[in-house]
């Protein structure tokens, strides 16, 4: 039942995203989470406290930042399941969980900004998906970035929520999204945050694992899929380059796809004028990437992400027969 509530909340996602009245109504699941992370962390994260102190805080507020939300999911999905067709409600829920539609929606910003606006106008767009310093990038780095930040945000907004809900339905959808929303606001390595926020950064790169891997295999397929996209590029790309990003999942993605589109994405980034060192994926691609290469990418997203959805419906109907 998990896999096919994965299945039709995606399937949801894709049609209808997340309406912008619900959200101006009553927020985001994200914003919720957000806001028990702000409170914990303002409580828990005493500049006064020792680093080891901080980091056993960081623990504990990790607790209460999954244990809250996947309580309160698991307890919806049990009262939803006494009901008749409670797991279609429950599907509607977890699609709230997803990003499919405002992933591209964002990213497809970015490539109309440069093609209407130019350079400022794509510096701006850009800014709202990508935390590096906008004025320090050329048209190339705003295309670069954007295309790095649709390959990171297919795994971690939409391919991991996805295989969480299926391996434990709606609360565990709800787990992974509070592990990776406490991630993006406390899992940095400042001198706020590096010790509150290590086991958050840690337990986010491990359950986001998975995810990459099959987010990079999905775009590999989809690259088989597209003229003028190169599959065999793809593949090779994570071979030789995902390894060396500096993050443990992310690589994957971004050789996929820098690989299949022949780009050189990643490579040195400044975020707060400090200049963060990191491997290129695709290396030998070419660096001077376009707004056409940002659309180029949404196409191969788009078939990555339709091929998601057909593995979760193939999965539920070999599960149903079961």
């Amino acid at each position: 039942m998990s896999v096919l509530i994965a299945f039709i909340s995606l399937v949801a996602e894709r049609i209808t995203g997340y309406p912008d009245w619900l959200f101006r109504a009553i927020g985001h699941p994200v914003t919720w989470i957000g806001r028990l992370i702000s409170c914990l962390d303002r409580t828990l994260n005493l500049a006064s406290s020792s680093g080891a102190t901080r980091r056993l805080c960081g623990v504990l507020a990790l607790l209460v930042i999954v244990s809250v939300p996947a309580a309160i999911a698991f307890a919806i999905e049990t009262l939803l399941g006494r009901v008749a067709f409670g797991f279609l409600v429950t599907a509607i829920l977890a699609s709230s969980l997803l990003s499919q539609c405002s992933l591209g929606e964002h990213v497809e910003a970015v490539a109309t900004a440069l093609e209407t606006g130019g350079l400022e106008t794509g510096r701006k767009a850009v800014s709202m998906i990508v935390g590096r310093d906008p004025e320090q990038l050329d048209e190339a780095g705003v295309s670069r970035a954007a295309i790095e930040s649709l390959a990171e945000n297919f795994s971690d907004g939409i391919v991991a929520p996805a295989l969480w809900l299926g391996v434990g339905g709606l609360a565990g959808g709800a787990a992974y999204k509070a592990v990776n929303t406490a991630d993006s606001m406390i899992g940095h390595r400042t001198s706020r945050h590096e010790a509150f926020g290590w086991a958050s950064a840690r337990l986010d790169d491990l359950v986001n694992l998975p995810a990459s891997r099959l987010t990079g295999l999905l775009i590999v397929v989809a690259a088989l899929l597209m003229k003028g996209a190169d599959a065999h590029a793809g593949w090779q790309a994570i071979r030789r380059d995902a390894k060396k990003h500096r993050s443990p999942n992310a690589g994957w993605p971004e050789a996929a796809m820098a690989g299949a589109l022949g780009l050189a994405l990643a490579g040195p980034r400044v975020y707060g004028g400090v200049t963060v060192e990191d491997s290129f994926m695709g290396e030998g691609g070419r660096r001077d990437a376009g707004a056409a290469d940002i659309r180029r990418a949404l196409k191969l997203y788009r078939i990555a992400d339709m091929l998601l959805i057909a593995l979760f419906g193939l999965a539920a109907a070999a599960l149903w027969l079961v």
